[in-house]
């Protein structure tokens, strides 16, 4: 059986997808060891993999306030802040992040590995060769970076645009970004890599993906924009998540009977300290709306929400194999793994999201046609009861969502993903590379 090492960054949405994967190989016999935060031991540990954390200077919590860690951060906008936090977050952690990898290697070689596109370290550790690292499959739990001439910079939440036109749009503003987001951190991952190397990186920094020796997009290709120049080594795998049914059922559960449509909003279990950023707006919206408002908090105590109209209800968290097929519009700040939840069961979304990838993600249920985007951040409560009442009112929405919903039971998910390292970890081996 194949030796797997897996790495990512330590964000809750970038490593619970990868948790699923880990019990997959775990489970059929595989020695699978999980590069992460510390505070992931334990979930780690429950997926039959071996946790090796990050170093100190790669190990931050995403649950905290970054402006608290860098205090420098809370003066800056625009392109500035952008560039701020992809220097610090993830370009300079890339260095621990190759050095941990590759201590790991050292202890015990592996055939291959499995990291998520925030982790640098991969950037810096494609400049080894085949035999000194292993093949690197690049899991794609957030909306696809690669730049194509196809779409505009990822980040700005723009939909494709057809055409010659459509490609001017897209070239100019990459140029506009390369001139004024990119230079710092360029520099940056420059001198990184040629302390490890010696050498100057070949290539962009975050375009790393395309360099891998295959990306497993974790959705459909429905749901991703089309690119004329995707590299051979893109593959869709489908949805892959943890099951959400582990939540026992509230109290209030009786009462999700059919008689009225159900709303289920959330702000995911990181960003949701400011619940003014969209579960207050939406409560608002609908307090006189002939709905029920399930609410999830993502872990924090329910009595940390703003009061509940009479046709709300709430919990830390829900069961989402039960709750979704009784859900008729999720309401979302954009997380991609809740979003493919929701599409896995036909169910249309409300999608208000301006911060990391959420744009991302939004901009893609717009173009899909699976629901409604919000621009305004936060959202207000007239925006969110418009979004609702269309989604509600519109069975286009919930015919494009079930569309996708039924293309995505025909992939395989963390079968294929499974296929694809297969393949590798044979090449690799055919090769003589393999554990040298």
């Amino acid at each position: 059986m194949p030796s797997i090492t897996i790495a990512a960054v330590p964000i809750q949405g970038h490593v619970t997808p990868l948790l699923a994967a880990a019990r997959h190989f775990a489970g059929r016999g595989d020695r699978v060891r999980f590069i992460t935060g510390s505070r992931f031991a334990d979930a780690v540990g429950s997926t039959g993999a071996e946790h090796l954390p990050l170093p100190a200077e790669a190990d931050f919590d995403d649950r905290q306030d970054w402006n608290k860690t860098f205090p420098e951060r809370a003066a800056l906008k625009g392109t500035k802040a952008i560039a701020h936090d992809i220097v610090h977050v993830f370009v300079r952690p890339g260095e621990a992040q190759h050095d941990a990898v590759m201590a790991t290697l050292a202890a015990e070689p592996a055939d291959v590995l499995l990291t998520d596109p925030a982790l640098t370290g991969s950037a810096f550790l494609l400049g080894h060769p085949l035999g000194v690292r292993p093949p690197i499959v690049m899991c794609g739990i957030c909306p696809l970076m690669i730049p194509s001439r196809d779409t505009a910079p990822f980040g700005m939440g723009l939909t494709p645009m057809r055409g010659p036109l459509g490609r001017l749009r897209n070239t100019a503003l990459a140029l506009l970004t390369d001139k004024v987001v990119f230079p710092p951190v360029e520099q940056i991952a420059d001198q990184i890599f040629h302390r490890i190397h010696a050498r100057p990186i070949p290539f962009a920094v975050l375009d790393w993906p395309r360099q891998a020796d295959a990306i497993a997009q974790f959705t459909v290709p429905e749901f991703e924009y089309p690119r004329s120049d995707a590299p051979a080594s893109l593959h869709f795998t489908g949805p892959i998540s943890a099951s959400g049914s582990r939540a026992p059922l509230p109290p209030w559960w009786q009462e999700l009977d059919g008689s009225r449509p159900v709303v289920h909003v959330t702000q995911g279990t990181i960003a949701n300290r400011d619940f003014g950023q969209l579960v207050k707006p939406t409560l608002e919206a609908l307090a006189d709306e002939d709905v029920l408002v399930a609410v999830a908090t993502g872990g924090r105590p329910v009595a940390s929400l703003p009061p509940l109209p009479a046709n709300a209800r709430a919990a830390e968290f829900l069961p989402y194999d039960d709750l979704l097929p009784k859900t008729d519009v999720y309401v979302t700040n954009g997380g991609y793994g809740g979003v493919q939840y929701a599409l896995r069961y036909g169910v249309p979304i409300v999608a208000a999201g301006s911060h990391e990838d959420k744009p991302e993600v939004v901009a893609r249920v717009a173009w899909t046609g699976v629901g409604r985007r919000i621009r305004t951040n936060p959202p207000t409560p007239n925006a969110v009861r418009r979004a609702v009442r269309a989604v509600l009112g519109d069975p286009r929405y919930r015919h494009a969502a079930h569309r996708m919903a039924e293309r995505m039971t025909t992939t395989r998910g963390v079968h294929r993903l499974a296929e694809i390292v297969d393949t590798l970890v044979a090449d690799y081996r055919r090769t003589g590379l393999a554990r040298q």
